[in-house]
């Protein structure tokens, strides 16, 4: 791990062509903007351009870090922060980076900084500000590095084990509010930030798509929702634990969103759209005899440096680029399939794989898709 950052390990020319890639992107797009500079305001754009290292978030519920970063077209790199936060910025994310610091007073704002730097030239900015073009830096994200893939890896496989851990841990009784508390544990303890935390039970799991911890305590039926960062990396997982025999009922609906996870799975290819893969969920849910679900909740799409970088939905135009990771979610009367995966031009690879749990087999196009099913104790 680095020392600092606590980013993994990786190899100084592996880490170092991850940079200049993403410098080579912002180059272009640039080039193609007709703008001089860019200003990173939001998490998600710094962690992206920093290879995971920066993580300058104080309030977890804001976008914006306490630093933006300024990166010229002639590759000059700067960092603004307010003093109060000046020392451990230089200390724990940017070093190593080649960032010059311009550090202004806690009480002011960096705005004359910012127009001293930037000077004349054309800016555009991740955030709206006056007199910069806002601009929209998602394309940018994809497709996946190697170590950028290396780091989505290992955090969906802490977030999984942690996963296994909290759902084995439930016993009747426990409130959701007790689940929560557990799985927040269970990923800040593994240096993981919780940035969704779904806890249901029961009649709550079927009633609401997204079951926010209430009052519920369990008695049957308990579920385990999480959306997990670290990196500025979000991995996705979703399991269950059903406590005596499952109802028929209820185990055909994990059986059927299986098979419209895995329908989603085989159809994500380089170019597909969001409208193609929209379709292709529809139809899916259509051939389990259930049609109507699909309106009650999105499907999920890409994921990557959030929790999803785009939604499939008809008429959608984003289109897949690979390698990405994708978190699709099909449910359905109680039942629910959520993984990321990793969708590389070879292969489809389960992140969140929870070995210890049971799995439903799919087989779509002479190929098995697994998806997670339902723990019985």
């Amino acid at each position: 791990m680095n020392p600092v950052s606590g980013v993994p390990a990786l190899d100084i020319e592996l880490r170092s062509a991850e940079l200049n890639e993403k410098y080579a992107r912002l180059g272009s797009f640039l080039d193609r903007s007709n703008l001089s500079a860019v200003l990173f305001s939001r998490h998600e754009n710094i962690a992206w351009i920093t290879a995971g290292q920066v993580e300058a978030r104080v309030a977890q519920g804001v976008e914006t870090a306490v630093t933006s970063l300024l990166i010229t077209r002639s590759g000059l790199r700067y960092y603004l922060a307010p003093n109060n936060e000046a020392s451990r910025l230089a200390d724990e994310e940017f070093a190593g980076l080649g960032y010059e610091p311009v550090i202004y007073p806690w009480h002011q704002n960096a705005g004359p900084l910012l127009r001293e730097l930037a000077g004349d030239a054309a800016l555009g900015s991740d955030i709206s500000i006056a007199d910069a073009t806002h601009v929209n830096l998602a394309d940018l994200r994809t497709p996946l590095l190697e170590s950028e893939i290396d780091r989505f890896i290992k955090l969906s496989r802490q977030a999984a084990d942690a996963t296994s851990s909290v759902l084995e841990s439930l016993m009747p009784g426990i409130t959701e509010e007790e689940m929560a508390a557990r799985t927040a544990a269970a990923l800040l303890e593994r240096g993981i930030t919780p940035t969704v935390l779904l806890m249901g039970v029961d009649d709550r799991i079927r009633k609401y798509k997204h079951a926010v911890p209430r009052s519920g305590r369990l008695e049957r039926y308990g579920m385990v929702n999480l959306c997990a960062r670290k990196w500025g990396l979000v991995a996705s997982i979703t399991r269950f634990v059903h406590f005596g025999p499952v109802p028929d009922e209820l185990q055909a609906s994990f059986t059927a969103a299986a098979r419209i996870h895995s329908e989603l799975l085989h159809a994500t290819r380089s170019g597909s759209t969001s409208a193609q893969l929209f379709e292709v969920a529809k139809k899916a849910y259509a051939s389990v005899g259930a049609a109507e679900e699909i309106e009650f909740h999105h499907q999920g799409g890409p994921c990557g440096y959030g929790e999803r970088e785009w939604l499939i939905q008809p008429g959608g135009k984003d289109m897949v680029l690979l390698p990405q990771a994708f978190a699709y979610n099909p449910s359905l009367r109680g039942g629910k399939v959520e993984d990321t995966a990793l969708v590389t031009e070879k292969d489809v690879e389960i992140l969140t794989d929870t070995p210890t749990l049971p799995v439903i087999e799919t087989v779509i196009g002479g190929e098995v898709y697994r998806s997670a099913g339902v723990l019985v104790r």
